[in-house]
């Protein structure tokens, strides 16, 4: 059996990640707030302990929207109150990690459930698995391109953030939290790096390849799938940026 045909629906959800966390990706850069989508990640996060904690597992979705929202209603708020937006957000992410890490403190698997919090394995991901992200991803880019730049002012911050919120809280239960941050960051931050392609085909495509290269790295040598898709993103954004910033002193 080959490998594709072994591992075709953890590549379709690979791209459906890479497809819809570009989108955000990039005006999250513009803006200038780069750790929004990680701070809201580990509130969506907290959901997910919730549900596991007093609900053995269930309503994990309700639990984790209804974090993810709190963070991101918090951040919208922020976005008009507070000077130092940034700032804010860090606190919010180091808010949102240790109330994981202390609601989980109270269970055996404590280190375990927020090791796989961060970073999941999705590499034996089942056909089925791919209806509900497929239809939710595809629901939220098109309500993103209708209305995002239609909307000013407070409106236009609610929706990017509310739509942001719903589409960390799937991604954060199907990838974990670090790998939605390399997926909202890396390949948007990769297009900005080039100016011969539009910047959002480039990330899609570029994310794709970063992330299915990892998954085929940790299926051949066992590595943790989730943690090799953030390393191998995030090494790959690292030596991009030093090597065209180097291009960019040199013809200077």
């Amino acid at each position: 059996m080959s490998i594709i045909t072994l591992l075709w629906p953890a590549f379709c959800l690979a791209i459906l990640l890479v497809f819809i966390h570009s989108i955000f990706g990039l005006e999250i850069i513009k803006r200038g707030v780069i750790f929004t989508d990680l701070a809201i990640g580990q509130f969506a996060a907290i959901g997910v302990a919730v549900s596991l904690l007093w609900f053995k597992g269930h309503y994990t979705f309700m639990f984790t929207l209804a974090f993810a929202l709190i963070g991101a209603s918090l951040i919208t708020i922020a976005t008009y109150r507070v000077k130092h937006i940034e700032a804010f957000i860090g606190m919010l992410y180091a808010l949102g990690a240790s109330s994981i890490i202390i609601l989980l403190s109270h269970t055996a698997q404590g280190t375990e459930l927020f090791t796989k919090l961060q970073a999941t394995d999705i590499l034996f991901t089942t056909s089925s698995d791919l209806w509900e992200p497929l239809f939710l991803y595809s629901t939220i880019a098109v309500i993103f391109f209708l209305f995002y730049h239609k909307l000013t002012g407070f409106y236009k911050e609610a929706l990017f953030f509310g739509l942001l919120a719903l589409t960390v809280t799937s991604s954060v239960q199907l990838a974990g939290v670090l790998v939605v941050f390399v997926l909202l960051i890396i390949p948007a931050f990769l297009s900005l790096l080039q100016i011969r392609f539009r910047n959002l085909p480039f990330a899609w495509v570029v994310g794709s390849i970063l992330i299915i290269t990892a998954m085929i790295i940790s299926y051949f040598f066992d590595l943790p799938t989730g943690y090799t898709i953030v390393f191998i993103s995030s090494l790959s954004g690292v030596l991009s940026a030093l090597i065209f910033k180097g291009c960019i002193d040199h013809e200077a």
